[in-house]
């Protein structure tokens, strides 16, 4: 599941890839936009914790599931 995840004050947005379900997403940003928690934690594939804080937080955008494609055919 692509993440993008907009920051303030901030030219780029972080951009991570996450096994995480589009609910289990949509929970944690809720939960850190709510006040229950101060950093909106998500870890990406490879095992990375990224941590915004939640009052910097401009935006959230949830894509969707993406299947890799291999070889020359791959369109």
């Amino acid at each position: 599941m692509e993440v993008k995840i907009g920051v303030q004050h901030t030219p780029r947005e972080i951009v991570l890839e996450s096994g995480l379900s589009a609910e289990e997403v949509e929970s944690a940003v809720g939960e850190a936009l709510s006040g229950k928690a101060q950093l909106l934690s998500l870890t990406d594939d490879k095992g990375r914790k990224v941590l915004v804080p939640a009052d910097r937080i401009a935006y959230v955008e949830i894509g969707e599931p993406s299947t890799r494609r291999v070889g020359f055919g791959a369109q």
